[in-house]
Order: structure tokens, then sequence, then C-alpha cells
């Protein structure tokens, strides 16, 4: 096949990693043509495609493909999608993000190539936005709806989301989840010690980990307010908080201001390549995004075999089974996280079990090959079922 994957920018990201593995395991299983289409990579997320990871993956950058809504840029981006499809051909055009996955499913659409995909990494449209903005992301996503052929979800919660807002209808989607590298988080606690040595950790430290962008709505204020509480009933307890972004100065503020500063290491950003080797360093993960399809941090977690908190959001219960591989905890209620966080900071044979049940669930569901496997059949069925409609239409015509 000739396949292209659309996407507004390369950060280093859950949606970009899945994107990566998928166009490398299509050249790499299937003998696939594959281009990567994407914008300029600007901010502090770093930047997925540095140090060689994209190998030789052919990546066209389109200056005009950028996140923020520009009525005449994104009238340049569109047409120049319209321009590389109608120039490369593929058969499949696969679009992930919001801007991406607008633009580029209207483009491939009316170039007429005959299998469509996107792929629903988060809902666009979520309750923290202003009623006008997230009116304006379903409309926009419901339209879009319309031009493609088929819809992958990374979790039937998302699936659930886009049916009940009207998005598409349930058959038009498919779930499959967002695979990763999971061999270096089997392997990760071999490097406890040293991961430990390099943030100043001590081997009786209780280590809580978050990674996540330090952004808005991924909730790092609320671990803060709960750690509090915490350290007075665990003294030994240390917060391991792995990634930056723009509000790493107000969170370390925030730390300073409730004198805790002995009990945060801010490991800053990592490459992901470093994400098992920080984790191997945790005795749980805590996740208090307040959206996300199904954050990859949490299987990652669980592969590495240590138990997680998570906020019951979006996809999160579809691999943190309460009391089974972790503990589901109403968003923003900080009473019910420093429960979660004292049962498990209190019960070391419950975090093992825990973190088993999460292993052997995770290594059966997220190899990066599975989700291409899957992704490569969505492909074949699409474009069958488009082969069988043009041949319908050119017979029709021969009866004429």
């Amino acid at each position: 096949m000739r396949v292209m994957h659309v996407i507004t920018r390369m950060i280093v990201g859950g949606a970009q990693e899945n994107t990566l593995f998928n166009c490398l395991d299509l050249q790499r299983d299937f003998g696939d043509d594959v281009v990567l289409v994407t914008g300029p990579t600007d901010g502090p997320e770093g930047r997925l495609l540095e140090q060689g990871r994209g190998g030789a993956l052919e990546i066209e950058i389109i200056p005009e493909l950028i996140r923020s809504i520009r009525p005449l840029t994104d009238r340049a981006a569109y047409r120049q999608l319209r321009l590389r499809i109608r120039n490369w051909r593929p058969d499949v055009v696969h679009t992930h993000s919001a801007k991406g996955g607008f633009l580029g499913r209207l483009a491939a659409w009316h170039e007429q190539v005959q299998a469509v995909i996107h792929t629903v990494h988060g809902a666009p449209f979520h309750p923290y936005q202003s009623f006008v903005a997230r009116r304006l992301f379903r409309d926009c996503e419901r339209f879009a709806a319309k031009r493609c052929h088929a819809m992958i979800s990374v979790a039937d919660a998302m699936t659930d989301l886009m049916v009940d807002a009207g998005v598409a209808s349930r058959d038009k989607f498919t779930t499959i989840y967002s695979g990763m590298d999971i061999e270096p988080f089997l392997a990760a606690r071999q490097a406890r010690d040293a991961a430990r040595a390099e943030f100043g950790l001590a081997d009786d430290d209780l280590v809580v980990g978050k990674v996540a962008r330090l952004f808005r709505l991924k909730g790092h204020e609320d671990l803060v307010r709960a750690a509090t509480e915490t350290v007075r009933r665990h003294p030994r307890v240390r917060f391991l908080l792995v990634g930056d972004g723009t509000l790493r100065p107000a969170i370390e503020d925030q730390v300073r201001r409730a004198g805790l500063e002995r009990h945060f290491v801010f490991a800053g950003l990592v490459p992901p390549e470093r994400v098992p080797y920080c984790m191997a360093a945790m005795d749980l993960l805590v996740h208090t995004s307040l959206r996300e399809g199904l954050a990859r941090t949490l299987p990652q977690a669980l592969l590495t075999g240590i138990p997680v908190i998570s906020y019951d959001i979006d996809g999160a219960r579809e691999v943190c089974l309460d009391g089974r591989t972790g503990v589901l905890v109403p968003p923003r209620d900080i009473p019910a996280l420093v429960a979660a966080l004292d049962r498990l900071c209190g019960d070391a044979a419950g975090r093992e079990a825990m973190g088993e049940a999460g292993r052997a669930l995770c290594r059966e569901r997220f190899p990066h090959r599975l989700m291409t496997r899957r992704i490569r059949e969505l492909y074949e069925r699409v474009l069958g079922d488009s082969g069988r409609a043009v041949a319908r239409v050119a017979g029709k015509k021969g009866l004429n």
C-alpha cells in the first residue's frame, strides 16, 4: 500500500509516538510505502523526530500546518495537503490530531482517496472549554466525520464520547489501543537502584511518580495539594515529576509555599526512551489529568510492574481496574486522592499484586506491532469496501 499519515506536529507525546510506530511498522512488517506529513514542531514539549528516530521514513513538512486556528494559514495548509495527496497518490490517508484530522480528512476526501481513516487520540471538545469553543469543535468533528471512511478510537471511552456527542454512528469506530515498545518497560525494574541514585532518592523512600507535561489540565496542582496530607501520614514519601512545560514555575512555587521542597523532585523533560528508566525509580504512579484519551503513562507504569492511581476520566478505567491494577479517583476530589495515596503507600504487598496484574493485562494489549497489524487490517477492509463500491458504480454506468 501507499499510506500517508497526517499530523499537526511531532512533539514528544502519545499521539505522536503512536503515529511514528505505525509508520515504521508499516514499512518494516508490510513493505508499504509510507510518508508522514506534519507541521513545524515548536514548543517546550520536545521534538520526537530528533536523533534519527524517524529512521528512513519519508517526512514532509508543511509550514502552514500549525496547531492554532488561523483561517488564512489554514486555507494554505489545506491547499498544500491536497497538492501533496494529488502528487503522491496514496491508497490510504490516515489523520491524527484536531487540526491535522480536520484539514487532512477534507483534503483526502476531495481528492477521492479510497481509504480515509482518522484516529481519535482524545476528543478536541471537553467540559473545560467555553461553550462556544466546545460547540465549534464538536461541529467540526461532525463535519469531518462525514468525510472519512472509518475512525479509530484509542479507548472504548473515546467511542462512547464521540457517539454521545453525535459525531458519528458507533459502527464507524474501531477501538485499537495505542501501541508502544513494551520491552523496555518490562525490563525497567533492573535499573531501580541506578535511577534512584541519579534522582537523589534513597532505597527506603516511597516514590510516587507522575509523567506528564506541566501544562493546564494535567492536574499537577491537585497532586501538590494532596501531597501535604500524604507526607504527614507517610514521611518517607517523595514525588518524582517527569516532564516540563509552561506551568513549571507555578508548580515549583506551589511546592515551596507548601513547604514540600524536600519531597518533590523535578526531573524535567526526558526523551521517550528515558521514561522506562524514570519509572524504574517509582513505587507507584499517579495520573491526575482532567482529560486524556487513554494516557500512555498508565499502561507504561503497569508494564513496569507498579500500580496506578488515576482520575476516572476517559479511557483510564480500561487499564486502571479499580482494586485490581490500581485505584480510580473522581476528578478533582482531593480527599479521595489523599485516601488512595494513603492506601497504596501503606500496602507494599497490595502494590506488588496490582503491579503484576497490570503487567499481565498490558503486555497483551499494547505491543505496537499488534496495534499496526490491526490498523492495517482496517485499511484492507476499507479498501475492499471502496473497491466494491467503485465496481458497483462502474457496473451501473455500464448498464445505462
